[in-house]
């Protein structure tokens, strides 16, 4: 074998090993899903996990989780919010949980429709509190620019949309197609990994966070689904949704970190400039992961916010 033959072959070997891995990883499978909580609904786009949590009756709260945890994420505040009186749904983003992972682009609208699709199907019309945390802050916030009289409120909490971080690893995935997939499938898992342990010694409200984290990395499709969501929803900041949201006169309450990294507190006077309408709390002493681990502080936050009590 020539020196150049040898080269393209390695080349050629080295190319495939993303798609090896991600071969090897499990398919989401009707036996996966036996083990899951909540049910689940068959949408246009696929097959879609969602939970009820709370009273059978009251009002509705939706939660919108980010990136790359899916419903789970929820688990603790959702408790916080039936304690309010809130009947909680939770579901799972396309490529997340237990849900399907179509191969399209995961744009804002992508994720828009499948919420509208999952609120059709539970029958779902209105008088809705919309929460979006981080990722799903851009998707909650395109919902209430197109749907704004299905709102009640707009709950965002360390939204995405306005500065993200999203780490050398990711920036430069979504800036070059092939090689960024390649880079993106070889390094991300471990970059998510290190995440994860950072914050093993901190108290969560949600048991087994890690080890549910770490679990999505087993399954095939969310790797994929993670860069598309990367490239098309959080790549550029949303001025024009949150304007819309501003115009439509849905009311908006963001709740930030002070110690975010992922999403800087800057973002907040972003949002100011876009709605100048929209309230805005802080959390001392926070970081992105505030859903679970400063849980209570949200929880009464949320209950001044809309002027329920346990």
């Amino acid at each position: 074998m020539t020196p150049d033959a040898a080269l393209l072959w390695a080349a050629a070997a080295a190319g495939a090993v993303p798609a090896l891995r991600e071969a090897l990883r499990k398919p989401m499978t009707e036996e996966v899903r036996r083990a899951a909580p909540g049910a689940f609904v068959d949408l246009p786009k696929g097959r879609t996990h969602y939970c009820w949590l709370g009273r059978q009756r009251g009002p509705i709260a939706v939660c919108v989780h980010g990136l790359t945890t899916p419903s789970f994420v929820w688990r603790g505040l959702a408790r916080q919010l039936a304690s309010l009186g809130f009947r909680v749904l939770i579901y799972d983003l396309y490529g997340r949980g237990y849900s399907d992972r179509p191969k399209e682009a995961n744009t804002p609208a992508y994720f828009v429709k499948q919420l509208h699709d999952l609120l059709a199907a539970l029958d779902v019309d209105g008088d809705i509190t919309l929460f979006g945390y981080s990722m799903g802050g851009v998707i909650a916030s395109g919902f209430a620019a197109k749907y704004p009289n299905m709102l009640r409120r707009l709950v965002l909490i360390a939204p995405a949309g306005m500065q993200t971080d999203l780490g050398r690893t990711a920036k430069f995935a979504t800036e070059w197609p092939v090689v960024g997939d390649w880079v993106f499938h070889m390094a991300y898992p471990s970059v998510l990994k290190r995440g994860y342990r950072a914050e093993r010694e901190v108290a969560k409200s949600v048991e087994r966070l890690e080890e549910m984290q770490l679990a999505e990395l087993t399954y095939r499709g969310y790797l994929r689904s993670v860069l598309s969501s990367l490239r098309y929803t959080l790549r550029h900041p949303i001025p024009a949704i949150h304007k819309q949201v501003a115009l439509n006169g849905v009311p908006v309450a963001a709740i930030w970190g002070r110690d975010d990294t992922v999403i800087p507190i800057a973002g907040l006077g972003q949002l100011a400039q876009w709605n100048r309408k929209a309230h805005q709390e802080v959390i001392e002493g926070a970081g992105h992961g505030l859903v679970y681990t400063h849980t209570d502080e949200l929880g009464d936050m949320i209950a001044r916010l809309t002027g329920l009590r346990a």
